[in-house]
Protein backbone atom coordinates (compact mmCIF):
# COMPACT_ATOMS: atom_id res chain seq x y z
CA UNK A 1 0.00 0.00 0.00
CA UNK A 2 1.51 3.31 -1.13
CA UNK A 3 1.61 6.09 1.46
CA UNK A 4 0.35 9.50 0.37
CA UNK A 5 1.43 12.23 2.78
CA UNK A 6 -0.37 15.58 2.77
CA UNK A 7 2.14 18.20 3.94
CA UNK A 8 0.22 20.96 5.71
CA UNK A 9 1.06 24.18 7.50
CA UNK A 10 -0.72 27.33 8.65
CA UNK A 11 -1.98 29.49 5.81
CA UNK A 12 -2.89 26.69 3.42
CA UNK A 13 -6.16 26.69 1.53
CA UNK A 14 -8.65 24.01 2.52
CA UNK A 15 -10.10 23.33 -0.96
CA UNK A 16 -7.05 21.64 -2.49
CA UNK A 17 -6.27 19.85 0.77
CA UNK A 18 -9.77 18.39 1.05
CA UNK A 19 -9.82 17.53 -2.64
CA UNK A 20 -6.63 15.46 -2.41
CA UNK A 21 -7.91 13.71 0.70
CA UNK A 22 -11.15 12.78 -1.09
CA UNK A 23 -9.31 11.30 -4.07
CA UNK A 24 -6.73 9.23 -2.21
CA UNK A 25 -8.40 8.27 1.07
CA UNK A 26 -11.27 6.09 -0.15
CA UNK A 27 -10.99 3.43 -2.83
CA UNK A 28 -13.79 3.35 -5.43
CA UNK A 29 -16.33 0.55 -5.11
CA UNK A 30 -15.09 -2.79 -6.40
CA UNK A 31 -11.34 -2.21 -6.10
CA UNK A 32 -10.00 -5.45 -4.66
CA UNK A 33 -6.30 -4.60 -4.49
CA UNK A 34 -4.45 -2.28 -2.12
CA UNK A 35 -5.31 1.40 -2.13
CA UNK A 36 -3.47 4.37 -0.63
CA UNK A 37 -2.62 4.97 3.01
CA UNK A 38 -3.20 8.70 3.53
CA UNK A 39 -1.44 10.55 6.35
CA UNK A 40 -1.51 14.24 7.23
CA UNK A 41 1.84 15.71 8.28
CA UNK A 42 2.40 19.09 9.89
CA UNK A 43 4.23 20.93 12.65
CA UNK A 44 1.22 20.79 15.00
CA UNK A 45 -2.40 21.98 14.87
CA UNK A 46 -2.77 23.74 11.52
CA UNK A 47 -5.23 26.41 10.44
CA UNK A 48 -6.52 25.93 6.87
CA UNK A 49 -8.96 28.70 6.12
CA UNK A 50 -11.75 28.38 8.71
CA UNK A 51 -10.75 24.85 9.65
CA UNK A 52 -8.34 23.53 12.29
CA UNK A 53 -6.49 20.30 11.49
CA UNK A 54 -4.74 17.88 13.80
CA UNK A 55 -1.93 16.21 11.75
CA UNK A 56 -1.17 12.52 12.21
CA UNK A 57 2.60 13.08 12.14
CA UNK A 58 5.16 15.85 12.01
CA UNK A 59 7.24 16.62 8.93
CA UNK A 60 9.79 13.93 9.80
CA UNK A 61 7.33 11.42 8.36
CA UNK A 62 7.50 12.90 4.83
CA UNK A 63 10.71 11.14 3.67
CA UNK A 64 9.06 7.80 4.42
CA UNK A 65 6.11 8.46 2.11
CA UNK A 66 5.80 7.26 -1.48
CA UNK A 67 3.99 10.45 -2.56
CA UNK A 68 4.10 13.84 -0.86
CA UNK A 69 1.38 16.36 -1.75
CA UNK A 70 1.77 20.06 -0.96
CA UNK A 71 -1.61 21.86 -1.12
CA UNK A 72 -2.06 25.53 -1.98
CA UNK A 73 -0.66 28.46 -0.01
CA UNK A 74 -3.03 31.33 0.68
CA UNK A 75 -0.35 34.04 0.50
CA UNK A 76 2.40 33.59 -2.08
CA UNK A 77 4.03 36.84 -0.98
CA UNK A 78 5.12 35.20 2.27
CA UNK A 79 8.07 32.82 2.21
CA UNK A 80 6.92 29.24 2.85
CA UNK A 81 7.97 27.83 6.24
CA UNK A 82 11.56 26.63 6.22
CA UNK A 83 10.63 23.40 7.97
CA UNK A 84 8.15 22.53 5.24
CA UNK A 85 10.60 23.40 2.46
CA UNK A 86 13.42 21.35 4.01
CA UNK A 87 11.17 18.35 4.64
CA UNK A 88 9.77 18.36 1.11
CA UNK A 89 13.31 18.48 -0.27
CA UNK A 90 14.35 15.62 2.01
CA UNK A 91 11.35 13.57 0.90
CA UNK A 92 12.30 14.00 -2.75
CA UNK A 93 15.91 13.07 -2.02
CA UNK A 94 14.60 9.94 -0.27
CA UNK A 95 12.77 8.94 -3.47
CA UNK A 96 9.27 10.26 -2.88
CA UNK A 97 7.12 11.54 -5.71
CA UNK A 98 6.48 15.19 -4.82
CA UNK A 99 3.31 16.92 -6.00
CA UNK A 100 2.14 20.51 -5.62
CA UNK A 101 -1.44 21.69 -6.01
CA UNK A 102 -2.04 25.25 -7.18
CA UNK A 103 0.29 27.66 -5.31
CA UNK A 104 1.97 24.76 -3.52
CA UNK A 105 4.40 25.09 -6.43
CA UNK A 106 6.07 27.93 -4.52
CA UNK A 107 7.12 25.41 -1.86
CA UNK A 108 8.62 23.08 -4.47
CA UNK A 109 10.39 26.01 -6.12
CA UNK A 110 11.81 27.17 -2.79
CA UNK A 111 13.08 23.63 -2.22
CA UNK A 112 14.90 23.74 -5.57
CA UNK A 113 12.84 20.87 -6.98
CA UNK A 114 11.64 22.89 -9.98
CA UNK A 115 15.06 24.17 -11.07
CA UNK A 116 15.48 23.45 -14.79
CA UNK A 117 12.04 21.88 -14.91
CA UNK A 118 8.77 22.87 -16.52
CA UNK A 119 6.10 23.69 -13.95
CA UNK A 120 2.79 25.48 -13.50
CA UNK A 121 0.62 27.08 -10.84
CA UNK A 122 -2.58 29.11 -10.72
CA UNK A 123 -2.65 31.46 -13.73
CA UNK A 124 -2.90 34.51 -11.46
CA UNK A 125 0.50 33.66 -9.93
CA UNK A 126 2.50 32.28 -12.86
CA UNK A 127 4.29 35.60 -13.48
CA UNK A 128 5.22 35.86 -9.80
CA UNK A 129 6.58 32.31 -9.79
CA UNK A 130 8.60 32.96 -12.95
CA UNK A 131 10.02 36.25 -11.63
CA UNK A 132 10.93 34.86 -8.22
CA UNK A 133 12.42 31.62 -9.53
CA UNK A 134 13.86 32.38 -13.00
CA UNK A 135 15.46 28.93 -13.20
CA UNK A 136 11.96 27.41 -13.40
CA UNK A 137 10.30 27.06 -16.81
CA UNK A 138 6.81 28.26 -15.91
CA UNK A 139 4.03 27.19 -18.28
CA UNK A 140 0.91 29.31 -17.65
CA UNK A 141 -1.35 27.46 -20.08
CA UNK A 142 -1.49 23.87 -18.85
CA UNK A 143 -3.64 22.19 -16.19
CA UNK A 144 -0.70 20.23 -14.79
CA UNK A 145 2.88 19.23 -15.54
CA UNK A 146 4.28 15.73 -14.96
CA UNK A 147 8.06 15.57 -14.65
CA UNK A 148 8.04 12.05 -13.28
CA UNK A 149 9.11 12.52 -9.68
CA UNK A 150 7.96 16.14 -9.50
CA UNK A 151 4.47 17.22 -10.56
CA UNK A 152 2.68 20.57 -10.38
CA UNK A 153 -0.91 21.62 -11.04
CA UNK A 154 -2.65 24.84 -11.94
CA UNK A 155 -5.29 26.33 -9.65
CA UNK A 156 -8.30 24.91 -7.88
CA UNK A 157 -10.11 22.37 -10.07
CA UNK A 158 -6.86 21.59 -11.92
CA UNK A 159 -5.71 20.00 -8.66
CA UNK A 160 -8.40 17.38 -9.25
CA UNK A 161 -7.05 16.80 -12.76
CA UNK A 162 -3.59 16.11 -11.37
CA UNK A 163 -4.83 13.88 -8.54
CA UNK A 164 -6.82 11.77 -11.01
CA UNK A 165 -3.73 11.66 -13.25
CA UNK A 166 -1.78 10.16 -10.34
CA UNK A 167 -4.46 7.51 -9.82
CA UNK A 168 -4.37 6.80 -13.55
CA UNK A 169 -0.58 6.34 -13.42
CA UNK A 170 -0.79 4.04 -10.40
CA UNK A 171 -3.92 2.02 -11.18
CA UNK A 172 -4.91 2.61 -14.81
CA UNK A 173 -7.61 4.67 -16.49
CA UNK A 174 -10.53 2.40 -15.52
CA UNK A 175 -9.84 2.89 -11.82
CA UNK A 176 -9.29 6.63 -12.32
CA UNK A 177 -12.62 6.76 -14.16
CA UNK A 178 -14.28 4.98 -11.23
CA UNK A 179 -12.86 7.56 -8.80
CA UNK A 180 -14.06 10.37 -11.07
CA UNK A 181 -17.56 8.86 -11.21
CA UNK A 182 -17.69 8.68 -7.42
CA UNK A 183 -16.73 12.34 -7.18
CA UNK A 184 -19.00 13.28 -10.13
CA UNK A 185 -16.20 14.99 -12.07
CA UNK A 186 -14.75 14.47 -15.58
CA UNK A 187 -12.01 11.81 -15.51
CA UNK A 188 -9.78 14.03 -17.64
CA UNK A 189 -10.26 17.48 -19.17
CA UNK A 190 -8.86 18.76 -22.44
CA UNK A 191 -6.92 21.95 -22.97
CA UNK A 192 -5.18 24.16 -20.46
CA UNK A 193 -5.95 26.83 -17.94
CA UNK A 194 -5.56 29.60 -20.53
CA UNK A 195 -9.21 29.06 -21.44
CA UNK A 196 -10.22 30.11 -17.92
CA UNK A 197 -8.16 33.29 -17.60
CA UNK A 198 -10.44 35.80 -19.30
CA UNK A 199 -13.11 33.77 -21.11
CA UNK A 200 -14.93 31.15 -19.01
CA UNK A 201 -16.43 28.20 -20.87
CA UNK A 202 -20.19 28.78 -21.29
CA UNK A 203 -22.67 26.52 -19.55
CA UNK A 204 -22.87 23.22 -21.48
CA UNK A 205 -26.50 23.63 -22.49
CA UNK A 206 -25.79 27.00 -24.06
CA UNK A 207 -22.45 26.29 -25.68
CA UNK A 208 -22.58 26.00 -29.49
CA UNK A 209 -20.63 22.73 -29.31
CA UNK A 210 -22.65 21.19 -26.46
CA UNK A 211 -24.31 18.59 -28.69
CA UNK A 212 -21.24 17.99 -30.85
CA UNK A 213 -19.06 16.36 -28.19
CA UNK A 214 -21.39 13.42 -27.38
CA UNK A 215 -22.21 13.06 -31.10
CA UNK A 216 -18.52 12.67 -31.94
CA UNK A 217 -17.83 10.33 -29.01
CA UNK A 218 -20.50 7.96 -30.29
CA UNK A 219 -18.74 7.86 -33.70
CA UNK A 220 -15.09 7.40 -32.80
CA UNK A 221 -15.01 4.29 -34.98
CA UNK A 222 -15.69 6.45 -38.02
CA UNK A 223 -13.12 8.52 -40.01
CA UNK A 224 -14.42 11.90 -38.85
CA UNK A 225 -12.99 15.06 -40.38
CA UNK A 226 -13.13 18.70 -39.36
CA UNK A 227 -15.64 19.19 -42.14
CA UNK A 228 -17.85 16.44 -40.69
CA UNK A 229 -17.81 18.12 -37.28
CA UNK A 230 -18.49 21.54 -38.76
CA UNK A 231 -21.39 20.21 -40.83
CA UNK A 232 -22.99 18.66 -37.73
CA UNK A 233 -23.14 22.03 -35.94
CA UNK A 234 -23.86 24.00 -39.13
CA UNK A 235 -20.82 26.24 -39.07
CA UNK A 236 -17.70 26.73 -41.14
CA UNK A 237 -14.51 24.85 -40.34
CA UNK A 238 -12.83 28.10 -39.34
CA UNK A 239 -15.65 29.03 -36.95
CA UNK A 240 -15.62 25.52 -35.51
CA UNK A 241 -11.90 25.82 -34.86
CA UNK A 242 -12.37 29.07 -32.96
CA UNK A 243 -15.12 27.60 -30.78
CA UNK A 244 -13.04 24.48 -30.13
CA UNK A 245 -10.05 26.53 -29.03
CA UNK A 246 -12.14 28.47 -26.53
CA UNK A 247 -13.99 25.41 -25.20
CA UNK A 248 -11.16 22.88 -25.03
CA UNK A 249 -7.90 24.74 -25.55
CA UNK A 250 -7.04 22.56 -28.52
CA UNK A 251 -7.99 21.85 -32.14
CA UNK A 252 -10.83 19.58 -33.32
CA UNK A 253 -8.44 16.98 -34.74
CA UNK A 254 -6.27 16.93 -31.62
CA UNK A 255 -9.37 16.56 -29.46
CA UNK A 256 -10.56 13.66 -31.61
CA UNK A 257 -7.17 11.94 -31.35
CA UNK A 258 -7.20 12.33 -27.57
CA UNK A 259 -10.65 10.73 -27.34
CA UNK A 260 -9.58 7.87 -29.61
CA UNK A 261 -6.53 7.19 -27.42
CA UNK A 262 -8.65 7.23 -24.26
CA UNK A 263 -11.12 4.81 -25.76
CA UNK A 264 -8.24 2.55 -26.80
CA UNK A 265 -6.93 2.59 -23.22
CA UNK A 266 -10.29 1.49 -21.88
CA UNK A 267 -10.65 -1.30 -24.44
CA UNK A 268 -7.14 -2.54 -23.71
CA UNK A 269 -7.99 -2.71 -20.02
CA UNK A 270 -11.44 -4.30 -20.10
CA UNK A 271 -11.58 -6.46 -23.25
CA UNK A 272 -9.67 -9.27 -24.96
CA UNK A 273 -9.99 -7.55 -28.33
CA UNK A 274 -6.96 -7.65 -30.63
CA UNK A 275 -5.02 -4.50 -31.43
CA UNK A 276 -6.49 -4.60 -34.95
CA UNK A 277 -10.03 -4.73 -33.55
CA UNK A 278 -9.34 -1.87 -31.14
CA UNK A 279 -7.78 0.16 -33.95
CA UNK A 280 -10.98 -0.24 -35.96
CA UNK A 281 -13.22 0.52 -32.96
CA UNK A 282 -11.37 3.76 -32.26
CA UNK A 283 -11.17 4.98 -35.84
CA UNK A 284 -7.40 4.45 -36.09
CA UNK A 285 -7.77 2.17 -39.10
CA UNK A 286 -4.80 -0.13 -38.61
CA UNK A 287 -2.84 -1.56 -35.71
CA UNK A 288 0.25 0.23 -37.01
CA UNK A 289 -1.48 3.62 -36.82
CA UNK A 290 -2.84 2.89 -33.36
CA UNK A 291 0.57 1.79 -32.08
CA UNK A 292 2.25 4.91 -33.45
CA UNK A 293 -0.22 7.38 -31.92
CA UNK A 294 -0.63 5.41 -28.69
CA UNK A 295 3.11 5.13 -28.09
CA UNK A 296 3.64 8.82 -28.79
CA UNK A 297 0.73 9.91 -26.54
CA UNK A 298 0.85 7.43 -23.65
CA UNK A 299 4.57 6.67 -23.74
CA UNK A 300 4.32 2.89 -24.08
CA UNK A 301 3.02 0.54 -26.81
CA UNK A 302 -0.58 -0.76 -26.50
CA UNK A 303 0.59 -4.29 -25.70
CA UNK A 304 2.73 -3.05 -22.82
CA UNK A 305 -0.10 -0.89 -21.52
CA UNK A 306 -2.45 -3.89 -21.56
CA UNK A 307 0.02 -6.10 -19.66
CA UNK A 308 0.51 -3.40 -17.06
CA UNK A 309 -3.11 -2.50 -16.34
CA UNK A 310 -5.63 -4.91 -17.78
CA UNK A 311 -5.44 -7.84 -15.36
CA UNK A 312 -5.30 -5.58 -12.32
CA UNK A 313 -8.26 -3.50 -13.43
CA UNK A 314 -10.38 -6.47 -14.45
CA UNK A 315 -10.01 -7.92 -10.97
CA UNK A 316 -10.51 -4.52 -9.38
CA UNK A 317 -13.87 -3.64 -10.99
CA UNK A 318 -17.06 -5.59 -10.54
CA UNK A 319 -19.38 -6.19 -13.46
CA UNK A 320 -21.50 -3.14 -12.70
CA UNK A 321 -18.45 -0.91 -12.80
CA UNK A 322 -17.14 -2.43 -16.04
CA UNK A 323 -20.36 -1.78 -17.90
CA UNK A 324 -20.09 1.90 -17.02
CA UNK A 325 -16.45 2.51 -17.97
Amino acid sequence: MDTVALAVTDGMLHFELALAYEVFDAAPAGVAGPWYDVVVCGPGPVRAGRFLLEPDHDFDRLPQADTVIVPALADVDEAPPAGLVDSVRAAHEAGARVVSLCTGAFVLAAAGLLDGRRATTHWAHTQTLAARYPQVEVDPDVLYVDNGSVLTSAGKAAAMDLCLHLVRLDHGSSIANAVARRLVVPPQRDGGQAQFVTTPVPAPNHHPLAQLFPWALERLDQPLTVEDLAREVRMSSRTLGRHFKVATGTTPLQWLLTQRIRRAQELLEITDDSIDTIAAATGMGTATTLRRHFNRTVGVPPDTYRRTFRSRNRSGLDEGERHHV
